[in-house]
């Protein structure tokens, strides 16, 4: 099976597209490792150093939902009104076109290995858990709160893609750092938490 920057690259610049995409169109990519390319692809957005306004609420409760079905144990599902909604293919094609660098990077490092991490019933309990508290914290309208739970979920659901036990072992401690960040911002709110992190970004 092709990498997925190599199936990102052929379906959005080697190909003609309509002017338009669906979520649908796009799982025709992603064959048996669908819960993976699901995670990374509806992450990506928000993972960005510089993410796509607009993707957070919406592509974190499809996240959401996502999580739900890895932990029940059951195939992707989504309201087929959803599936079919438009997105405009040179936006979507300029996420892809960010994220292509950052997929390649990871490609390079991953390998099955640590399988039981993404193919036993605890181990995608245990991801499915951890994903659906980074997609409600996507869904939080807050700044801060939205793209370091997003990288987690991008880093987890990358190791799905190949088996990877010890990338999607990775990403969860993205995931923990990412609750931790949300949990701050809720109680201290969100200057007091910037600036502690610009202060301890002057110090070091």
């Amino acid at each position: 099976m092709s990498k997925l920057s190599t199936e990102l690259q052929r379906y959005f610049f080697e190909e003609d597209r309509p002017t338009t995409v669906t979520l649908d169109d796009m799982l025709d990519l992603a064959g048996e490792r669908v819960f993976g390319f699901l995670f990374v692809v509806l992450a990506l957005p928000s993972a960005l150093p510089i993410p796509a306004p607009g993707y957070s609420v919406p592509f974190g409760i499809l996240l959401f939902l996502l999580a739900m079905r890895l932990i029940a144990g059951k195939p992707p599902w989504f309201p087929k009104g959803w599936l079919r909604h438009p997105m405009p293919t040179p936006k979507v094609q300029g996420i892809v076109k960010a994220g292509l660098p950052w997929l390649r990077r990871i490609e390079f490092l991953s390998r099955p290995r640590l399988t039981p991490v993404c193919t036993s019933f605890v181990g995608r309990t245990v991801i499915g858990c951890a994903i659906a508290l980074m997609a409600t914290s996507m869904m939080i309208p807050i700044p801060l709160t939205n793209t370091l739970p997003a990288i987690g979920i991008f880093i987890t659901g990358f190791g799905l893609l190949d088996d990877d036990g010890m990338i999607s072992l990775a990403g969860l401690v993205v995931c923990v750092m990412g609750l931790a960040l949300t949990s701050a911002v809720l109680i201290f709110g969100y200057e007091a938490v910037k600036g502690a992190i610009n202060l301890i970004r002057q110090n070091f």
